[in-house]
């Protein structure tokens, strides 16, 4: 049986995931489904070839709404807020003033004056109080306390959204759309953060269970858990906050020079800007990298990346196994001179520096389904993780 975390919050599934067999584990404040009978190695190779369900309520979810609710947003990004047509998703950056990125985040224009934020669940209350001191007070904050989060991820998750809402289909990614699922009207994005195509559903706390239900009942749909999660994001080399990614590195070290939008370069207007712009002109001392280590050892989040002269030069931040490739990735920070694809390194795996070289990201071709309305430069990209 799972251990109790009595002092831990619970999302709307719990009670699913328990009658499941989760295995469950503390997360972000909360108690949520690491894998489920079948193993994480199962749950990632089914969705990579299916679809996959994941329970990510524990993000925070807000609304800003006001007539200049978009204006206000970009002062605190390097997106463009302002340009974001109806019903359109943004993957952007919350900055400090040193250029350091204090959450990622998606940005969903519902209408003229509303947008719908999806944040990182650690730092939910850290970027509500971030938001709330650095926003015109004329705009509303909205904590939606009473939604859950949904994520329908895999090659084959449109075909089975489409048998509960048609319309589904014709979504392109990182465009959105109100519609009914199991009779609960929904936000559905097509986005995720598996690198393979999929929607995330933003659903009343009190319909999740059923909808989610609705779902597995799908014989393509399998449940999958945190593991499985961490896995596919590492495989499609996107960034875990707190980890990849912190108030201490910029977008420009993070290889997320793309979030920034051309207008923004030109004329500015986010916190850190100088930083930043210098950066993109000249640019910096370490880069974010993708790794294959050698032979079968992983290399977790920490382990020393080093010349081929043993001097020092970074450290890996995500690590582990990729099941798609059989085989151990990592990505990491390195000094700029060494994070050319090919370059060769060692990495310090348990005292033993072993051999692996730097690869281009990601490790797994995205699989996003890409259509008109067109990607704008500085713009769209992978759902908030």
């Amino acid at each position: 049986m799972p251990a109790e975390h009595p002092a831990l919050k619970r999302t709307p599934l719990y009670p699913l995931h328990r009658a499941l067999g989760a295995r469950m584990v503390a997360f972000a404040g909360y108690e949520m489904p690491v894998h489920y009978p079948a193993g994480i190695l199962a749950e990632h190779l089914h969705t990579r070839s299916r679809a996959g369900l994941f329970d990510v309520s524990h993000m925070g979810q807000l609304r800003l709404g006001g007539a200049d609710a978009g204006a206000a947003l970009e002062r605190l990004v390097p997106g463009d807020i302002c340009g974001l047509p109806p019903l359109r998703v943004r993957y952007t950056l919350l900055l400090n003033e040193a250029g350091g990125i204090v959450d990622d985040l998606t940005v969903t224009r519902l209408d003229a004056q509303n947008l719908f934020l999806v944040v990182n669940a650690a730092t939910a209350e850290a970027d509500f109080d971030h938001l709330r001191a650095r926003i015109d007070p004329k705009i509303a904050i909205e904590r939606l306390a009473d939604r859950a989060l949904l994520a329908l991820q895999g090659p084959l998750a449109a075909a089975v959204l489409a048998r509960l809402a048609p319309e589904a289909v014709g979504l392109a990614f990182m465009g959105a759309l109100e519609m009914p699922l199991a009779g609960q009207e929904c936000l559905v994005t097509r986005s995720g953060y598996t690198g393979e195509d999929g929607f995330e559903i933003s659903v009343p706390a009190k319909g999740a269970a059923a909808l989610a239900e609705r779902l597995l009942a799908e014989p393509d749909v399998a449940p999958a858990g945190l593991g499985a999660r961490d896995s596919l994001r590492l495989e499609a080399g996107l960034c875990l906050y707190g980890q990849d990614i912190d108030a201490t590195i910029t977008p420009v070290e993070a290889d997320l020079s793309w979030t920034i939008a051309a207008r923004r370069r030109r004329t500015g207007g986010f916190p850190g800007e100088a930083v930043v712009l210098d950066q993109l002109a000249h640019g910096t001392r370490r880069k974010r990298v993708g790794i294959r280590p050698e032979g079968r050892a992983p290399a977790r989040a920490g382990t020393p990346i080093l010349d081929t002269d043993g001097v020092r030069i970074g450290q890996v931040t995500s690590g582990g196994f990729g099941p798609s490739l059989g085989a151990p990735i990592a990505m990491g920070y390195v000094e700029a001179a060494h994070a050319a694809a090919g370059s060769a390194v060692l990495l310090e795996v348990r005292g033993t520096a072993r051999p692996g070289r730097v690869v281009p990201l990601p490790f797994v071709p995205h699989r996003y389904r890409r259509q008109p309305p067109a990607r704008s430069a500085g713009g769209d990209g992978p759902a908030v993780g």
